[in-house]
Parts: C-alpha cells; structure tokens; sequence
C-alpha cells in the first residue's frame, strides 16, 4: 500500500501510532535511525488507560501476563522508613486494569514490533529523517538510509516521533520552551540484595542523596534512579563508581551487579505547537518532563491513539480535514498540566535546604494517611492512571447526561458474571453508540443509517455506580472516548452530532481499504 502517513521514531509513540493506523486500513511507512530496537530503557511504568487502549488492538493480555504489578510504595527520610503506602489494585472497580504494571521499556517495544510485523509493516532500521517540507497536499521527506545513500518520500502526512531532538520539530519551526533541572541523575539495572529489593518501590531521601529503587521481574532485580553528582560539576562521562552511595547504604542495599548504568538530564519542555500544516508532533517530540508518577511513555502513546483514527477519518474520506485541529487541542492543555505538576513535585524531591528537609520529613506521613482513604485511593488512581484525561471543552464534544461529559472517558461498567463487558467491543476501533437500559424508539434505525453498531447493555448497580444514566446515548469515538452524551437519546440529535461537524464515519472506504466491521447489539 502507498505511504498515506511516514513516522519518524520507532519508539512506543511511533510503534502505537503504525499499529493503530494498520488496523484502521491505512499505508504507513515507519523510520528510525537506530540500527536495532533499544536494549536498554527509562520507562518502566504501563498505566491503566494504556491497557485499556492495547485492549483495542489485542495487545493487553500479553504485557499484563508477562508484567509486574505495583503493590507499594515506601519512603526513606535520613535512614528512617518515614512512610509506606499499598497501592497494589487501587482501581478496583474503575478499570479492568486497576492497578500500575512495571514492564520495561524495551521488552515493551519489542511486543509492539512483533504485533505490528503481523499486520505486515516493518520498522526501516538504519534510516534517518534528514529534513521535511511541508507542502499544499503532500510532505516531502529526506531520508539517508543505512548505506548512506539518501532517498526522499512523498507522503500526505508526516508524524514526527523522534524524541527530544526531533528533526520534524526542527523543520517545522516549532518552540519548545521550558528548561532543564540542573542535578545529573543515572538509572540504573542492577542484582542487589537488601530489605529494599522486595518487589515494592522504595524512595530515600538525605541532604546529599536522592535514590529510588523501583522493582523488576526476577529475583534480585532492581531499577535505581538516582543523583551522580551535586549541582555544578560538569563531568556526564560517569559510571556506577561516581554515583552517592549514601543512600544506598542507608537502605542497607548490597548491589552485586550492575547490568547497565546511564547519565541523564532531566528536563521539562512543551513545543507550542503539536500540528503544523500536514506535519505533526507526538511523545517526547512535543512534551517532556520528570518522571514522577510514569506519565511521559504512556503520555505519548495516548498523543498517538488520539491521532490515529483522526487521520484515517480523513484519508477514507470520512472527515475534513479540520478534525486534524483537534489533536493540538485536545492533547497540549493536557502536556501542559502535565508538566506543570511533575515539576512542582519533582522539585520537592530533589530541592535542598531546611525547608525541603522538613517538607519530605511530614510528605511521607501525609501520604500514608492519604492512601488509607478509600476515596483518595480511587482519586489519585484516576490522575495517575490517566483516566481521568477529558476533553470536554474541546470541539469533538457535546452535552451532558448527568455523571457523563462529552469529551470523558467512557467509563467501565463492571460486568457481572455472564454478562458482556463494555470496553469489549471498542476493539472493533469504530464510532458506536451505547445504551444501558433500553434504546429509544428510532435510535436502532437512526444508527443503522450510519452505519453504527448499537450496543445495549443491561443497567444495574455497576452501571450507576460507574455514573452512567439509565437508557440514555453514548456515541463513542474509536479511542473510547464519548463524543456526545444525551440523556434523552434522541436520533435527531445524533444525526445533528454528525452533521454539525461534518463527520461520515459510514462513507465506503476507498478500494483496499475496507474498514471491519462489528454490529449488532451486546
């Protein structure tokens, strides 16, 4: 198939967007410029609303069954244990994945590649993005490949993945205003043995420390993150020797191995624009920031679903291109957020001074008490596990039905035994409308002339409990996400939904592109 969309980055970011992408029928042609995929990474962390969007594609299973569940959290002050928290399947009830998987980065990727080479698409090793122009209908791309000659690639969109150095961002001549921490922080694989390696996370703080111990599948393994030196000192070049081992020592941890060590600044940067002309920005090509709570690899992955099905509307003809401006609205006010708040509690963690030391010395008691309250439990497991990301105020979204915004999330419904789940057929990646309790007269007919499968489900306890109204509408975008809530389920209002914004997700697919299709009634 011809390249409709060229991706720059064969990260997660870029590996979700090809996936997403291939499964909506679009030709995608995917670049990077290292040689082979990473064997080592920074990102550990795979939140509840990225399982839920792997779920979709069939990708889920395969993570949670081979990961590490989260269960603890503990935090060291001057040698004490000052705080401990169990956050093991806090989400109970709010998602099917109520809890944070641990499941490196590189393992990560690889499970990407392997399901997207079974949709027929291979990853371009070797191959670096040279420069892009943007034109009227199409983008002209420079590629150097491995053998150094260099190529060029007409495509209608570019999306450029390719971290914080992105050469997309560049060409496009978009900003990327914020700054850079001034610690030089490793990470660290090591086999250690201590009260401290024991499957829970454990942070330790001390005027001249920072070390936070993360745990990994097998035994003995460990992730530290730590502070290499004071601020000032120029030196990168550094290894395991020329890191602080107070903290090490003072939670009592004996490291026999390390496997991999690496230097790395910490930066906290938004490009003010995610979308110019037919080129896009996404992951750590538009945002990055600490990596407090493990939101900047799951971050990317939701910029890349959000775009997908956006660009497939438009290749199928089944949209306008100005549904595309929805993308940069929808996902900067939420980096924005993002980065804000990571760096406040980033720059509690690692500030120095009286007022520091006696902030971390009570933020651990605070948050142990915290985490016993069942309703802050289920508050902060919706920030963290990004659930709670809405885009209400955006274009895409219309009308409330009681609990429920347009621009939510469409929330999981517990299903009883026997019963059919509600997330269950978002893996069709198509618009459809939800009912719980029974459908209008009308609606069935007003769906099936756009081509909607209608799902009902049964309304009870769980349903009212996740805030959905009794047989009210829920139209729902191919992400999962609802675009129109009406609690009076009127057809004509679902007609209206469309009209307004130009949108045929019925419109026949061009030859060779013929989108699934999954309908009827759950």
């Amino acid at each position: 198939m011809a390249t409709q969309v060229l991706i720059a980055g064969a990260g997660p970011t870029g590996l979700v967007l090809a996936l997403w992408l291939s499964r909506l029928g679009i030709g995608v042609r995917i670049v990077d410029k290292a040689p082979e995929p990473g064997t080592t990474s920074r990102a550990l962390a795979v939140q509840a609303r990225t399982l839920e969007m792997y779920q979709q594609v069939g990708l889920a299973r395969t993570l949670v069954e081979t990961g590490l569940e989260f269960s603890a959290i503990n935090v060291w002050v001057k040698g004490r244990k000052r705080g401990h928290a169990e956050v093991g399947r806090m989400g109970r009830g709010l998602s099917p994945f109520p809890y944070l998987l641990i499941y490196p980065q590189d393992e990560h990727e690889r499970a990407l590649i392997a399901l997207l080479e079974k949709e027929g698409v291979r990853v371009e090793r070797g191959t670096e993005l040279l420069g892009v122009e943007n034109g009227d209908r199409s983008v002209r791309a420079r590629l150097r490949r491995a053998d150094g000659a260099e190529d060029t690639c007409e495509a209608p969109w570019v999306a450029g993945c390719d971290g914080a150095r992105s050469k997309v961002r560049d060409a496009i001549g978009a900003g990327f205003p914020g700054g850079t921490y001034a610690h030089l922080f490793y990470v660290a694989d090591v086999e250690a043995a201590g009260p401290a390696v024991d499957g829970e996370l454990h942070v330790s703080f001390d005027r001249a420390d920072f070390l936070a111990v993360f745990p990994l599948r097998g035994q003995g393994r460990a992730r530290f993150i730590g502070i290499v030196q004071e601020r000032g000192e120029a030196r990168e070049d550094l290894g395991w020797e020329d890191v602080h081992k107070s903290a090490v020592a003072t939670l009592g941890l004996d490291v026999r191995r390390v496997n991999w060590f690496s230097t790395y600044r910490v930066h906290h940067r938004v490009t003010n624009r995610f979308r110019v002309g037919r080129c896009f920005l996404l992951g750590d090509a538009a945002h990055i920031h600490s990596p407090v709570g493990g939101q900047g690899m799951n971050t990317g992955i939701g910029d890349a679903v959000n775009l997908s099905w956006k660009l497939a509307m438009v290749l199928r003809g089944q949209a306008d291109e100005s549904i595309l401006d929805s993308y940069e609205e929808e996902r900067i006010a939420f980096a924005r957020r993002l980065v804000s708040t990571t760096d406040r509690v980033f720059q509690l963690a690692t500030r120095t001074g009286p007022l520091a030391d006696r902030a971390r010395t009570l933020a651990p008691l605070m948050i142990s008490a915290l985490f016993r309250a069942p309703a802050t439990r289920r508050i902060l497991f919706r920030i963290v596990s990004q659930i709670a990301i809405e885009y209400r105020a955006g274009a895409l979204s219309a009308v409330r039905a009681v609990g429920v915004h347009g621009g939510d999330r469409l929330p999981w419904v517990q299903p009883q035994p026997g019963e059919p789940d509600n997330f269950a057929p978002l893996a069709s990646l198509r618009w459809q409308v939800h009912v719980y309790g029974a459908a209008a007269p009308g609606l069935e007919r007003a769906c099936a002339a756009r081509d909607l499968p209608l799902h009902v489900f049964r309304f009870g306890t769980a349903a009212r409990r996740a805030g959905v109204l009794r047989n009210a509408l829920y139209l729902v975008r191919p992400d999962g996400y609802v675009a129109l809530a009406d609690p009076f389920a009127r057809a004509a209002r679902l007609e209206q939904y469309f009209e307004d914004r130009g949108l045929h997700p019925e419109r026949p697919a061009a030859p060779g592109q013929e989108a699934s299709r999954n309908t009827g009634r759950s």
